[in-house]
């Protein structure tokens, strides 16, 4: 079986590696040559272009940046690639998106997959992502054995469209979570107290979570190298919000972190890691939280 795989960004390079190392044969594209060339060492091939990639491929993975982006490159898809190919979307697109290309695509009789992930960039590193996919059941069944190459948690949630929702509901949890968390620090930091022994104290109550175990460690090493970037996650509740919309729901918290979001990438960090949310609180309460804290 012949894999193209589009977009090697923070979490599609080393996604595609865990398919070449598994032992597939694996077509790679990007903008990003330094990337192609570094996908070629460990075996793959490399298509000129999009088209290059489709003509050549029974399975065709996207991991790309927005929804502008998917659809140009599954439009391009569409007039190259062979009926009877999969198409498997693993970008954060809106489920609004994923069905309509889902639709484009079976008029060319190609399937699609709308299989976006969670785990950020160390679970794609390891290759131990959350993958949450919607589509036909054959389809998936069909793809499942490449999937597992990159994830250890492969779940069908229902038609296309349904694993773009479920990673919408993700990302509510991940970055509201992530804001919780940041007001916790603050807190502490106002009150004086040692913010690792209160990591410490309250890690392994019902407070405790992989979103705590993941970020409070790099906030106190004031550690904000992107693994899951601002901007991208901007991209992803704006997504949510728009969802929202669209079924007449109001989401509050979701709506502040947006905000706080859009705040911190107005100041410059749209490259930090979420992570980096703790500053917005920072800023309002005159403290910083550090090692030193």
């Amino acid at each position: 079986m012949n894999i193209g795989f589009i977009g090697l960004g923070i979490m599609g390079k080393p996604m595609a590696k865990h398919v070449v190392n598994s032992g597939y044969n694996a077509i790679v594209y990007d903008l990003n040559t330094e990337a192609v060339a570094e996908l070629k060492q460990t075996g793959a091939a490399a298509a000129a272009s999009v088209e290059a990639a489709a003509v050549e491929s029974d399975v065709i993975i996207l991991m790309l940046p927005n929804n502008a982006v998917v659809r140009q490159v599954v439009g391009t898809i569409a007039e190259s690639a062979a009926a009877g190919s999969i198409v498997i979307d693993m970008s954060s697109t809106s489920p609004v998106v994923s069905r309509e290309m889902a639709g484009l695509l079976q008029l060319k009789g190609i399937a699609m997959l709308d299989a976006p992930v969670s785990g950020g960039e160390p679970k794609a590193i390891d290759g131990t992502l959350a993958i949450m996919v919607g589509g036909d059941e054959a389809v998936f069944e069909k793809a499942r054995p490449v999937l597992s190459t990159m994830g250890k948690d492969v779940t069908r949630v229902g038609g296309n469209g349904s694993g773009s929702t479920a990673k919408l509901a993700n990302q509510i949890i991940v970055n509201v979570n992530i804001a919780a968390m940041s007001e916790a620090l603050i807190l502490g930091a106002k009150a004086g107290i040692d913010l690792q022994q209160m990591y410490q104290a309250i890690r392994g109550g019902l407070a405790g979570s992989a979103v705590l175990d993941a970020k409070v460690p790099m906030v106190l090493e004031r550690n904000f190298k992107a693994g899951g970037r601002i901007d991208i996650n901007l991209k992803d509740l704006n997504n949510v919000m728009e969802t929202a919309d669209a079924l007449d729901l109001e989401l509050p918290l979701t709506q502040h972190v947006r905000h706080v979001f859009e705040t911190l990438a107005a100041e410059g960090k749209q490259a930090d890691d979420h992570g980096g949310i703790v500053k917005y609180y920072e800023n309002l309460a005159g403290v910083q939280v550090g090692v030193s804290s």
